[in-house]
C-alpha cells in the first residue's frame, strides 16, 4: 500500500523503520488505534465505514460491478469510494463466477477502494455460507436442518471450519451464518434454514459451527435476532404473537449460548416485529440484552434492507433519515446489502444535528475494531487472497497492472473449492444426518430384491438435495447457460451404482408441485397439468405391480419467493405434501406392493397413510427423511437403503401426523396436547428426536447418586446401554427434564443434553449424566429466570416419545435466581 503524505502527527515508527500512522501499526493496542483513526475522519469519512454496497465479481477477473436490485437505486462507485467503504456484499454469491477470477476481481476491486480513500482502508468482504460457501463450483453440504438431524456438534464444527478455510482462502472475510431461529410452525418456508425446533439442539448446533467458522477466521453472524421463525401463520416477514416468557424460554437461549460459548463476532437483526417493536428499532434486545446483559462486543448488521422497512414495512419511519437514526439508536451498526438510509439521508440529518454524532461514533468504533482484529488497517496487510500467492509472478504483475488476458485465461479453473476433502466431509455429515423413520424389515433391500421401481418427482431431479440457499438454487438458475459447478448425482444414479445387481425402473410420473416444470417456456395449463400427473400415478401403478421393492421419491424444491416449495418466501398453507405428491404415495400403497417413501425436502410433511395408516390398511413399509442434504445427499440415501450406511440420524423437528394442525411443536404443554374436549390431534406421526437403526439397544442399569438436590447443586445418574443386535450402529441418547408442577405452565418437556453412542454389535457402554439445577431454570411470573424447588423427572430416552428410563428427583432449598452466568449443559460422557 502507497503510504498518504498527509499523515497525522500522532504517527510512529513501523517495525522496518518507516513512518506509519498509529492506526496501521500492529504493535500498538487495538482501542488506541481505532480512537486515533476515528480522530481524524470526517463526518461523512465516518458514515462511509457503516455501509455496504451489493456487487458482483467480474467474470474476467476484473473489478466488481455494483448489483441492481428493485430495492434500490444505483450506486455511483466513484462517487463513493473516497470516503471509504464499510463492506462489499457478495461479490461471489451474485454471480456465477470462476472462483480464481473471483479472487482477482475481489482484489482489484480492493486495491481500488484502498486507493480511493485517504486512509486506504479496505472493506469486509461477506457472503452467504447456510449449506456451505454460496459461489459457484463450492461445496454444497447439507442444509442447517440435517445439521440439527446429526446430533452431532463436533461434526458440524469441523464442517464449518472447512467452510470457512475455503471461504478465507479467496479473501472473504465475514459469513451471514448460522441461523439460530427455533422452528414454531414448519410451515414457514426458511425452516429448510433452522437447526430444529429445539432450543437447546439449535443452540449446541449453532454454536459448534460459530466455533467452527470463526476458527478459520471468519467473522460468523447469528441469524436472525429475534423472534423471525415465530411469525403469525408461517408468514414470511409476518408480525410475531409471542409473550416475553416464550421469547426468553424458547427464542433467545440458542443465542445467548453462542454469544457466551462460540466467540461470535457478528449478530444480523430479524425482520419481524414483537408485539409491534420492530428487531432493527428495539432498543433493548439488541443493546440492552445483546450488548449491556450479555457482553456481546462485536457489530450488529442489518438484515438486507431491514432498516429501509423501518420506513416501508413498519411504519416507525417518516423517512430515510428517521429509519437510519433509530437503527442507530436501538444498535444496529452497519446498513447491508446496500446504501440506503446510511448515506446521504444520514449525512443530510447529521449535519442538521438531527441525530446525534455520538451514535456514529458508538457503530464506527465497532466496524473498526472488528477491521483492526482482522488485520485490515495493518501497514503490512496483504491483498492477495491465499489462493492467488503462488501464482508466478508474471501473473502476478498482471493483476497488479491494466489487465492481461493470459494471465486471465491461466487463472481460471486452477481453485477448487469442492475437493475431495470436502465432498468426503459432505458425505459424512449426509450419511448421518439421513433419518429411518419407519422400517417393517424391507431396509436394508437383500439379496432377492431383484427389480425397484423407482417412481416420483425427485427421482431425476439433481436439485432435489439443494437448499434454498445453495448457489445452484439461489443464483444459478437464473443463468441456465452456465454449468452447475458441482457434481449433483440424481437419486437414480445413486440407487444404479449402490445397486448394481438390480433392475431399477424409474418414473418421474408427477410434477413435483402440480405446475408445469419452472425451467419450461411453454405455457401449461393447470388442467393440463392435474391430466398429466394423473397419468402418471396411473403408470406409475402399473409399473409398481411389476416391481419387488416400490422407492417413491417424494420432496420438495428449494427456491425464492414462491418460486419453490421450501426456501425463503415459499411458505405452506398446509404440511401436505406438495402438488399431486400425497395422491401418487397413496396409489403406491394401494397396490399392495411394499412401497419406501422417501423425502428430499427442506420441511416435515404429513405423510397419511403411510405414516399412520387405519386399521387394515396398508402403510410404508420403510420412510427415509432426508432434509436437503446436499452435494451428496443421494449418495447417502441410496447407502441407507442397501444397507451400507447404518442409518444414524434423529428428527430435529416432529413430523405431523396430520396436515393441518399447525402450528405445534414437541416443545408444548399439557394443554397442547391431544384432549377429549378438540377435535384436532396435533400429535405428532414421528417426533422430535425420533429415528430408528438397522440394530437394536437395551438400556438397563439406571444409577442415581442421590435423590435430592440444592437448587445450586446437581444431580448425577448413569446407566449401561448395550448393542443387542448383530450390526454395528449409533443410539442417540436424549436427556429431556420434566418438571410436573411449577408456578407458570411450563412445556410437558424440553432436551437438556444428549450424546451420540456407538457401539460395535453385542458391545456396552455406561452413559453418565451431571444435571446442574441451572439447566433447570425457566423464566418466573416476575420475568426472573429462576430455579424452584420441588420434584422433577429425569428422562433418558430414544427419542422425546420413546423414554426408556425415569429418575425422580427433588430440588430442594429455596427459589434461586440466575442469569446469563449460569450452567448452559447437562454434559452427557459415553466411557
Amino acid at each position: 500500500m502507497t503510504l498518504q503524505t498527509n499523515l497525522p502527527s500522532s504517527a510512529v515508527p513501523g517495525p522496518g523503520g518507516e513512518t506509519v500512522p498509529v492506526w496501521s501499526d500492529p504493535s500498538v493496542d487495538t482501542a488506541t488505534r481505532v480512537k486515533a483513526l476515528m480522530a481524524e475522519m470526517t463526518l461523512r469519512e465516518k458514515v462511509a465505514q457503516l455501509f455496504g454496497v451489493w456487487v458482483g465479481a467480474s467474470a474476467e477477473g476484473g473489478e466488481v460491478a455494483p448489483h441492481q436490485h428493485d430495492m434500490e437505486e444505483g450506486v455511483d462507485l466513484d462517487a463513493l469510494l473516497p470516503d471509504g467503504l464499510g463492506q462489499l456484499t457478495r461479490p461471489f454469491g451474485t454471480n456465477p463466477v470462476d472462483p480464481a477470477l473471483g479472487a482477482l476481481s475481489l482484489l482489484r476491486t480492493q486495491e481500488r477502494v484502498r486507493s480511493a480513500n485517504r486512509f486506504g482502508i479496505p472493506a469486509v468482504a461477506h457472503e452467504e455460507c447456510l449449506a456451505g460457501f454460496s459461489a459457484w463450483g463450492a461445496t454444497a453440504y447439507p442444509v442447517p436442518l440435517s445439521w440439527g438431524a446429526s446430533f452431532d456438534p463436533a461434526l458440524v464444527r469441523r464442517m464449518a471450519a472447512a467452510i470457512g478455510r475455503d471461504m478465507r482462502s479467496v479473501g472473504v472475510h465475514q459469513g451471514l451464518a448460522p441461523v439460530l431461529d427455533v422452528v414454531r410452525d414448519a410451515r414457514w418456508g426458511r425452516v429448510e434454514e433452522t437447526i430444529g425446533e429445539d432450543p437447546y439442539l439449535v443452540g449446541t448446533v449453532a454454536t459448534a459451527y460459530v466455533q467452527g467458522l470463526e476458527s478459520a477466521g471468519i467473522v460468523a453472524t447469528l441469524k436472525h435476532f429475534a423472534g423471525y421463525s415465530a411469525s403469525r401463520g408461517g408468514r414470511n416477514h409476518a408480525p410475531v404473537s409471542m409473550g416475553a416468557r416464550e421469547r426468553a424460554d424458547v427464542i433467545l437461549p440458542p443465542f445467548e449460548m453462542a454469544v457466551r460459548e462460540g466467540g461470535v463476532r457478528s449478530v444480523m437483526h430479524a425482520y419481524t416485529d414483537t408485539d409491534g417493536i420492530p428487531s432493527a428499532a428495539d432498543r433493548e434486545l439488541l443493546t440492552g440484552l445483546l450488548r449491556d446483559t450479555w457482553g456481546f462486543d462485536g457489530t450488529v448488521v442489518a438484515d438486507y434492507f431491514g432498516i429501509a422497512f423501518l420506513k416501508i414495512m413498519h411504519g416507525v419511519a417518516g423517512d430515510w433519515a428517521e429509519a437510519a437514526a433509530a437503527a442507530l439508536a436501538a444498535g444496529v451498526d452497519v446498513e447491508l446489502p446496500t446504501v440506503k438510509t446510511f448515506g446521504e439521508p444520514l449525512v443530510a440529518a447529521l449535519e442538521a444535528g438531527d441525530v446525534d454524532v455520538a451514535l456514529v461514533d458508538r457503530a464506527l468504533e465497532r466496524v473498526l475494531r472488528q477491521k483492526v482484529e482482522l488485520g485490515l488497517l495493518d501497514a503490512g496487510w496483504d491483498p492477495v487472497p491465499e489462493v492467488l500467492r503462488d501464482v508466478p509472478a508474471d501473473v502476478l504483475a498482471a493483476v497488479a497492472g491494466p489487465g492481461d488476458e493470459a494471465a486471465v485465461a491461466a487463472l481460471r479453473g486452477t481453485v477448487d473449492l469442492d475437493g475431495p476433502a470436502n465432498r468426503a466431509l459432505a458425505r459424512e455429515v449426509a450419511e448421518q444426518a439421513v433419518v429411518l423413520l419407519a422400517n417393517d424389515g424391507v431396509l436394508p433391500l437383500g439379496p432377492d430384491v431383484r427389480r425397484v421401481a423407482l417412481v416420483g418427482p425427485t427421482a431425476e431431479d439433481p436439485m432435489a438435495v439443494l437448499g434454498c440457499y445453495s448457489f445452484p438454487a439461489h443464483v444459478g438458475l437464473a443463468h441456465p447457460e452456465i454449468p452447475l459447478g458441482i457434481s449433483l448425482p440424481t437419486l437414480a444414479a445413486s440407487l444404479r451404482a449402490e445397486l448394481p445387481g438390480v433392475t431399477l425402473d424409474v418414473l418421474p410420473a408427477i410434477t413435483l408441485d402440480g405446475t408445469s416444470d419452472p425451467s419450461s417456456t411453454g405455457a401449461v395449463s393447470t388442467a393440463e397439468v392435474a391430466a398429466a400427473d394423473a397419468a402418471g400415478i396411473a403408470a406409475a401403478v402399473e409399473l409398481a405391480r411389476q416391481a419387488d421393492v416400490v422407492v417413491v421419491a417424494l420432496g420438495d424444491r428449494a427456491g425464492l419467493f414462491g418460486r419453490g416449495t421450501s426456501g425463503e418466501g415459499c411458505d405452506a398453507e398446509s404440511l401436505r405434501l406438495p402438488g399431486a405428491q400425497q395422491d401418487l404415495l397413496d396409489a403406491l400403497l394401494a397396490t399392495g406392493r411394499p412401497v419406501v417413501a422417501t423425502i428430499l425436502s427442506g420441511r416435515p410433511y404429513a405423510l397419511g397413510a403411510a405414516a399412520t395408516p387405519a386399521p387394515g390398511e396398508p402403510g410404508a413399509a420403510a420412510i427415509v427423511q432426508a432434509f436437503f442434504a446436499g452435494e451428496e445427499g443421494t449418495p447417502a440415501v441410496a447407502g441407507v437403503l442397501s444397507g451400507r450406511v447404518a442409518p444414524s440420524g434423529r428428527l430435529p423437528v416432529s413430523v405431523p401426523g396430520t396436515e393441518g394442525a399447525q402450528p405445534t411443536s414437541y416443545l408444548a404443554a399439557t394443554l397442547a396436547q391431544a384432549t377429549d374436549v378438540s377435535n384436532i390431534d396435533p400429535t405428532a406421526a414421528f417426533a422430535f428426536g425420533h429415528g430408528l437403526t438397522y440394530t437394536s439397544f437395551d438400556w438397563s442399569d439406571l444409577v442415581v447418586s442421590a435423590a435430592e438436590a440444592a437448587t445450586d447443586g446437581a444431580f448425577q445418574a448413569s446407566f449401561v446401554v448395550r448393542n443387542t443386535g448383530a450390526r454395528d450402529g449409533v443410539e442417540v441418547v436424549q436427556l429431556y427434564a420434566h418438571d410436573p408442577v411449577a408456578s407458570v405452565v411450563r412445556p410437558v418437556q424440553r432436551l437438556v443434553g444428549y450424546v451420540r453412542v456407538p457401539l460395535a454389535a453385542g458391545a456396552s457402554a455406561r452413559v453418565s449424566a451431571t444435571v446442574p439445577a441451572d439447566v433447570l431454570s425457566f423464566t418466573g411470573r416476575d420475568g426472573r429466570r429462576i430455579v424452584e424447588p420441588g420434584a422433577i423427572e429425569l428422562r433418558f430416552g430414544a427419542s422425546s416419545a420413546d423414554v426408556r428410563l425415569v429418575a425422580p428427583v427433588t430440588l430442594v432449598g429455596a427459589v434461586r435466581v440466575v442469569d446469563h452466568t449460569r450452567e448452559l449443559h447437562a454434559p452427557l460422557v459415553v466411557g
